[in-house]
């Protein structure tokens, strides 16, 4: 793609070619480990800090515009920057590796799950990931926080929304409206407090897609284009259900799969945690999928593959197909289920950032929205904050009666390691991985 002619603060950088940001977003499927937090951590630490693919204020509006939206923030941030960079394609290639790479890695352990159960050597992995996956999420709060929390108004914001979410477990699309209407009328009263996100460095700014550079040409919106990306990915998002449903019946185990996790890709607002216990009540008790204790094994899977943590819908379809095979030799039918639970629930994201993102960056420099997305960005970081907390508990205190000091050692070198070091991520779960396992074989795990 062309790019309009670069500033001169952006004479050093240049955009990437397809293929250049293409072994990125494959690199980023293998990396994005932690969940939405880690993951948009290294995207911050890529495209922005290192690459200067995107500047942080544009990085930020996307941000927020993904979280809220149904679906994982993170492959949805990862689609916005694609399409940003490349057009509908880059989007296209952006969120599809974020995933395809987490599709295979939880298909091979959903498979060992149901025909072998629990193996111990890989328990031992998963069990050495967790301290590190902490250490990314702390590094998310730590990076996020500096660029966002600017003010006490900021800081304020943030603790109240770890507050209503850690102890009232306020629901995560509440708390971001209530910012947002905060910041709406926080902007008209106090401008210069909650202007964050819209306030422009005194920097130079050598990023690509920089806050002075307008919007590259196809993002410009138009009623027809909306009518065609809407036509096009209804039909892609919907198709293989029908399929499904004409093959194998309309009250078979995988239709019933891709109905009902379509009908959860709306309904996903507030990230995998939220949308947890509606998929696991329907599961088991509705529809009889999976027996009780199957949902927590796959949470376990997918918080430790890499990819969004909604991927542990893959899981649940895998399994539930399995169990229900309904004529199929079961490794087929688990494997017909975990894919088609996966498209319904990823097409969606599609759709919604090439209809909505021409919008979005129409509205980008508009003072009153940028001052309701910096109180949403203060609000995110409270978000963050709590889901640290709760990853720390449950990594560093297993069953809350023991202190786990292997955890406690691994994810504090990890997180130094990071912060001061600057660390890259890939050695840090590699390594995190090996020491699960050596403490294994050595017979301490």
């Amino acid at each position: 793609m062309k790019f309009q002619k670069p500033t001169p603060a952006q004479d050093r950088q240049l955009a990437p070619s397809f293929a250049e940001a293409t072994r990125f977003w494959v690199k980023l499927g293998f990396i994005s480990f932690g969940g939405p937090t880690g993951q948009i951590a290294i995207m911050q630490t890529e495209l922005v800090e290192k690459k200067k693919w995107i500047s942080q204020s544009r990085f930020l509006h996307a941000l927020n515009y993904c979280m809220l939206l149904p679906g994982p923030e993170a492959q949805q941030l990862a689609i916005y920057v694609g399409w940003l960079l490349h057009k509908t394609w880059g989007g296209i290639v952006a969120g599809a590796f974020f995933v395809i790479p987490s599709i295979f890695i939880l298909w091979a352990l959903s498979y060992i799950y149901a025909a072998f159960g629990n193996v111990p050597w890989v328990s031992a992995i998963f069990y050495g990931l967790k301290p590190a996956v902490m250490a990314i999420v702390a590094v998310a709060v730590v990076r996020i926080g500096r660029k966002a929390l600017k003010n006490e108004i900021m800081w304020t914001l943030a603790a109240l929304a770890f507050v209503a979410i850690f102890f009232f477990h306020i629901p995560f699309p509440v708390i971001i409206l209530t910012a947002g209407v905060v910041g709406l009328i926080g902007g008209r009263l106090w401008k210069e407090k909650f202007d964050v996100v819209g306030g422009h460095s005194k920097t130079l700014d050598e990023s690509v897609l920089s806050d002075t550079a307008e919007s590259p040409e196809h993002t410009r919106p138009s009623w027809s284009r909306a009518m065609r990306i809407t036509a096009i990915w209804l039909a892609l998002w919907i198709a293989p259900v029908l399929a499904v449903g004409f093959c194998k019946g309309w009250g078979s185990t995988l239709f019933q799969e891709g109905l009902f996790f379509s009908k959860a890709a709306v309904v996903t607002f507030g990230g995998a945690y939220a949308v947890l216990p509606y998929v696991a009540q329907q599961a088991l008790f509705h529809y009889g999928w999976l027996k009780p204790g199957q949902m927590m094994d796959g949470l376990g899977l997918a918080e430790t593959t890499p990819g969004p943590l909604i991927m542990v819908l893959q899981f649940v379809g895998f399994v539930g197909a399995w169990q229900h095979p309904e004529g199929l030799p079961p490794l087929v039918a688990g494997t017909v289920g975990a894919l088609i639970t996966t498209w319904v629930t990823f097409t969606p994201c599609f759709l919604w950032i090439f209809l909505g993102g021409p919008y979005i960056e129409q509205l980008r420099g508009n003072v009153k929205l940028t001052t309701a997305l910096s109180a949403i960005t203060a609000s995110v970081v409270g978000v963050v904050v709590n889901l640290a907390v709760w990853f720390a508990l449950n990594t560093l205190f297993p069953g809350h009666a023991t202190i786990d000091w292997f955890a406690i050692g691994l994810s504090a070198v990890a997180l130094v390691g990071m912060l001061r070091w600057k660390w890259d991520v890939i050695p840090v779960v590699v390594g995190s991985g090996l020491c699960g396992l050596v403490l294994h074989l050595l017979g301490f795990k």
